[in-house]
């Protein structure tokens, strides 16, 4: 599979100052300067992973995803073509900004700029987290996982699994219909939220420690941030919450995900619900909210446990199965 990882992210928003902030007080990220109308961010050994462009619209995004190196570049560009879409090779001015060697673009069926790219620069610097936090895990995994909201699920399945190459982890119908899908052995880096409209929905980063996570929830609830509230998800089991940004999308700061091996993993239909507990979404209408709940209550009821060895941060590869339950235990 040509497409690696989720290589890097970037938003169009004026609100640097605001953005600064937030990235380095709330989440930790490392702020790098690069001129008055961009600002970046730094979370590991790369040169930049996140990037707020003052002369990009508000609301305006683009999601890079990386491959191995310019044939797989070329590979792709070429697939895309024959299936019709429209690609266009980025001159080196952008893959400079980038931080890149190289660099295609082209659109999703929903009109979200694309971006494929190899050979990402990585500074001589060591990162240094905006506050004190044990660092982000990304490495082979990518960046973390994006999450969009979009008209309609059915017409991008064919786009981002037949076309990109993306592999379905598993989906819900309730109380909202999503759909999960991995390249890598990140449960998943991208997933789709129906609601009808298309946008962001948020952007996940994961942390190397629960203490991280929850000192960050702190900041989340001092600043009146908190647009879902900690919890631990069903599929790939992170324990995370979601900040508003000074955009119109949350950043999800998470610890303990679960690792698949995309060789052996089967998808299926995920029938208990988006969290074991927590995770009250605020975004979510008061029926939908209801539903959530009430499924919350029922694996409380039930006694539902995360794995001990995810629990204890003990990244292992989980059984090749899709249900949240297999490999969960009940208590007692």
């Amino acid at each position: 599979m040509p497409i690696q990882a989720l290589g890097y992210a970037g938003f169009g928003s004026a609100d640097l100052d605001d953005w600064r902030q937030f990235g380095t007080g709330l989440v930790g990220l490392q702020a790098v300067e690069r001129g008055n109308s961009l600002l970046a961010f730094r979370m590991d050994d790369r040169k930049q992973r996140i990037v707020i462009d003052r002369a990009m619209p508000e609301g305006a995004h683009f999601f890079g995803w990386e491959v191995a190196d310019a044939v797989d570049l070329d590979a792709l560009a070429a697939r895309l073509e024959k299936a019709g879409v429209a690609v266009t090779a980025e001159p080196q001015a952008l893959a400079d900004a980038r931080r890149v060697r190289g660099l295609i673009s082209f659109s999703d069926p929903s009109g979200n700029r694309l971006e494929a790219f190899y050979g990402a620069e990585t500074d001589d610097t060591p990162f240094r987290p905006g506050r004190s936090i044990s660092g982000f895990r990304t490495g082979p995994l990518g960046l973390g996982h994006a999450v969009l909201t979009v008209e309609n699920i059915d017409a991008m399945m064919p786009f981002y699994v037949g076309l990109l190459g993306f592999g379905l982890s598993d989906y819900m119908l309730k109380p909202f219909r999503a759909y999960f899908f991995h390249i890598n052995a990140r449960h998943h880096s991208l997933a789709l939220i129906e609601t009808g409209r298309n946008g962001i929905h948020h952007l996940m980063v994961e942390l190397f420690s629960l203490d991280d996570v929850g000192q960050s929830y702190d900041v989340a609830l001092n600043e009146d941030r908190v647009n879902v509230t900690l919890g631990r998800h069903t599929n790939d089991l992170m324990t995370s919450f979601y900040a508003k940004t000074p955009s119109s999308f949350m950043v999800e700061c998470g610890w303990g995900g679960r690792q698949i091996d995309p060789a052996t993993w089967q998808s299926c239909e995920l029938k208990d619900g988006p969290s074991l507990w927590g995770h009250e979404r605020l975004w979510l209408p008061p029926e939908d909210r209801e539903v959530a709940r009430e499924m919350r209550m029922r694996a409380a009821a039930e006694g539902r446990r995360a794995p001990v060895q995810v629990m204890e941060g003990n990244y292992k590869l989980m059984p090749g199965t899709c249900p949240w339950w297999d490999g969960l235990s009940k208590a007692g």
